[in-house]
């Protein structure tokens, strides 16, 4: 395996990783090196799960909808809905969210006091104002990971866990790609596809570091009384500070909480925890009978906050696919699909039609730079 050489090595077997590599097997030889012991140990396999239209912005939309689609037609949502919900002094913000995703393609819905308690029992008098966005789904990640997986197999990829890279050197025609355990492997083409370790990986590749820094997201699951009702919209604060949802009678609640830190196997920390029930207790009257379990993951984010798909600039042979925040689920078989066809040079299809590839090029954080090919 080591002396063959591959058009693409994917480094990454998260859902960046596997979706990407998916969408490049059946045009390219590829093979995908996982550093953990298997695929999906940390974003992929701590998300949320779910799919939100206006989650992550205006800017994100493109890829959000056409990935919806993809993603009910394969059986991976389940319909939930969602409410942003403010109080009355957050009017204005609640004006300035609907106005930015005017023209988007979303559909979202101006909400008073009497519906939204319709939709959550035991809330606080104080929340008076809500958007409803209807199309809001639960996705099953574990599927759509296995999904993206099982077409590798199909394509007859290998995924190489326990490959931490260490070394990336240029060599001609490719890469030499060194693992720590001593193995290498030799491409055309490098896709970092490492999420937070995107920038990490990009130095090594002697490319310029974007500054895509990992924040912590702290998710806990809590036993109530009574319980929540399996038909809770997710329920997230027009100001960032929690959301939660209902999961066979359980709520699972986070502080909405970015906390900067270094690439990692992301452990929750009480106080984020605390802080989230706090601030739960501010929203909703059901009373906490237990913290059953806590959790964290890691998302990361380029500085504008949009992903990075496509050439470094810098770098020929060196492909970014990384950034993808806390939308990179939601937004994965779009993304996937961009990002193959920008690697290999393809037009666009039906789901990528609407998508600007340059919107999240890698190029816009070298403006005035000059570019290299390859």
């Amino acid at each position: 395996m080591t002396g063959t050489r591959h058009d693409f090595i994917v480094i990454g077997a998260g859902m960046a990783g596997a979706s990407i590599a998916a969408e490049l097997a059946p045009h390219a030889r590829v093979l995908v090196l996982e550093a953990e012991d298997a695929p999906g140990y940390h974003s992929t396999g701590r998300s949320a799960a779910f799919w939100e239209e206006c989650y992550g912005g205006p800017g994100v939309v493109p890829l959000t909808l056409p990935s919806g689609d993809y993603l009910r037609e394969h059986g991976f949502l389940k319909g939930r809905g969602a409410l942003y919900i403010g109080r009355a002094g957050d009017r204005a913000k609640m004006d300035d969210f609907v106005r930015s995703f005017e023209g988007t393609g979303v559909t979202i819905e101006r909400l008073g006091r009497e519906r939204l308690e319709e939709r959550v029992p035991h809330l606080r008098k104080d929340w008076v104002d809500a958007i409803w966005e209807p199309a809001c789904a639960d996705i099953d990640v574990a599927g759509l990971h296995q999904h993206y997986l099982g077409k590798l197999r199909l394509a007859g990829v290998e995924i190489a866990c326990r490959a931490r890279v260490c070394g990336l050197g240029r060599e001609s025609g490719g890469w030499r790609i060194a693992c720590e355990d001593g193995r290498e492997f030799r491409a055309a083409r490098v896709v970092n596809a490492a999420g937070a370790w995107a920038d990490t990986l990009a130095r090594l590749a002697g490319a310029q570091s974007l500054g895509i820094d990992p924040k912590r997201r702290t998710v806990a699951q809590l036993r109530v009384s009574p319980a929540a009702p399996d038909d809770l919209p997710l329920t997230l604060d027009i100001n960032g500070g929690f959301y939660f949802k209902s999961d066979n009678g359980r709520l699972w609640l986070s502080p909405h909480d970015e906390v900067p830190t270094v690439p990692c196997d992301a452990a929750p920390e009480e106080m984020d925890v605390a802080l989230a029930i706090d601030r739960f207790e501010k929203v909703a009257d059901w009373r906490i009978e237990a913290v059953e379990h806590r959790w964290a993951g890691l998302r990361s984010f380029a500085p504008d906050r949009l992903p990075v798909y496509g050439p470094d600039p810098g770098v020929p042979g060196f492909f970014w696919f990384a950034g993808q925040g806390g939308f990179g689920i939601q937004t994965a078989p779009a993304a996937a699909r961009l990002g193959a066809q920008v690697m290999l040079g393809l037009g666009p299809d039906a789901m990528t039609a609407r998508i600007d590839p340059a919107a999240y090029s890698p190029a816009r954080f070298h403006v005035g730079k000059t570019a290299r090919t390859g």
